[in-house]
Formats: structure tokens, C-alpha cells, sequence
């Protein structure tokens, strides 16, 4: 059954992840689907959600930098490029990074790096906060239709195949963030 959570029942929300539950959550732009970056099992479902093959790999979204640290090889990051990254954070602008040994393989699919953003839109923090670290962060959509922009949206493509949507408003982009590499600069996905 999909449970419906409100920003005040955001700590239940991140409860349902813990326990290995696929989430719909707001973002910057679009719904995004999520889980526990760290449990095979519940990103399983979620790319069986998206119908989306496993070597495209997906971002990690957090609230603060602490909670993305541990996935960044820190010794391949120039300093100067890890300033400029964390002057933009928190924000709309996702960065890939050289990836550390605490990357999940099935996060990353088929990259040598790992995408992360810390965010600034208020929900999607909230959730990263209540569940202690970054989560997934992929488009809460079939692959190949449009991203949700609601949790009805949400819930006409997953129906109860979701374990739960945290219905709350968007943020105010009008498109899903830029993907940019944090070593070259080099946009990746405008």
C-alpha cells in the first residue's frame, strides 16, 4: 500500500527508507524516487520502478556536505575545485566526483564517478536530515516519460508499487539541475 507522508511526517518517511522502502520525494524541479544508497535490495526495486537499465547509474542528493564527503576521493580533488563545489552548495548543481570505495557499485552503474548534490530546497533536506545521510535521487518516472511534478503524478505511474510519497511542494527550477564534472567543468547533462 503507498503511504502518503506530509513534511511533518518527514521522520517516518526516512523510516520507510531505513527499513528498505522506495520513497517519492520532492526536489528542486521534479519528484524524485528514493531509497537507501547502501541497500541492493531496495535500489533493486527502484530501477525496476523506472524500467531503467542498472549501468546508467544514479545522483546522490543530501543536506549538507558531511553527508556526501564519504563518496568523494578527496585526494583526486584538487582543493581549489572542492572550494569552488562547496561555495555552490547548498544548491540547484550537481557535481561528479572521482568516486571513493564507499560508493555502492550499483549506485554508480557503469561510471568512474559519482554524482552528488547538496540541496537547498527545504523538503528534500528535511528528508536527508531525518534519514542521517544522502539518499538516492533519481526522476520519479518511467524511463522515458516525463519526471513527476506531483505526488498524483507520482502515484499514476507507480501506483502501490511505491512504498511511499512525501507530498510537498517543488522547488522553483524549471528544470532538473545541471549535471557539471567537478574535475573539467564539462556539463553533462544541461
Amino acid at each position: 500500500m503507498l503511504a502518503r507522508f506530509t513534511l511533518s511526517e518527514v521522520d517516518a518517511a526516512a523510516a520507510l527508507m531505513r527499513r528498505g522502502g522506495v520513497l517519492a520525494y520532492p526536489t528542486e524541479a521534479v519528484y524524485g524516487l528514493g531509497c537507501d544508497p547502501h541497500d541492493q535490495g531496495a535500489f533493486e526495486r527502484l530501477f525496476a520502478l523506472k524500467q531503467r537499465p542498472p549501468t546508467q547509474g544514479v545522483l546522490l542528493i543530501a543536506s549538507d556536505f558531511a553527508q556526501v564527503e564519504p563518496y568523494i576521493d578527496l585526494p583526486a580533488v584538487p582543493a581549489a575545485v572542492l572550494a569552488q563545489v562547496r561555495e555552490s552548495w547548498p544548491g540547484p548543481y550537481t557535481w561528479i566526483f572521482p568516486r571513493s570505495p564507499q560508493v555502492p557499485e550499483w549506485v554508480a552503474g557503469a561510471h568512474a564517478g559519482i554524482a552528488l548534490r547538496v540541496t537547498a530546497h527545504a523538503p528534500a533536506a528535511a528528508l536527508c536530515r531525518a534519514f542521517g545521510g544522502a539518499l538516492v535521487s533519481t526522476s520519479a518516472n518511467p524511463h522515458g516519460e516525463p519526471p513527476a511534478q506531483s505526488a498524483a503524478m507520482v502515484e499514476g505511474y507507480f501506483g502501490h508499487a511505491l512504498d511511499g510519497v512525501l507530498d510537498a511542494p517543488l522547488g522553483d527550477q524549471k528544470r532538473p539541475t545541471i549535471i557539471r564534472d567537478a574535475l573539467s567543468g564539462a556539463i553533462i547533462r544541461k
